[in-house]
């Protein structure tokens, strides 16, 4: 139970290429780390780690079209 002690949030981070990386974490930087178990270093080099947004579960809808 302890993850209900540590908010987690959704964060969009911008990449190279105009679409935007969907991560989840404490914190960007624990969102970012999450990423790097699941892309290759390759897939993460396209991500711009210092340009992300913090968005609600429920604005989700609004940027499914711009995920890549």
């Amino acid at each position: 139970m302890g993850s209900f002690r540590n908010p987690h949030y959704i964060y969009l981070f911008a990449m190279k290429n105009g679409k935007k990386k969907l991560a989840y974490g404490r914190d960007p930087a624990d969102a970012l780390e999450t990423l790097g178990f699941r892309l290759t270093s390759e897939e993460m080099a396209e991500i711009l780690p210092d340009r992300f947004v913090k968005i609600r579960q429920t604005e989700l809808h609004r940027y499914i079209g711009l995920l890549g």
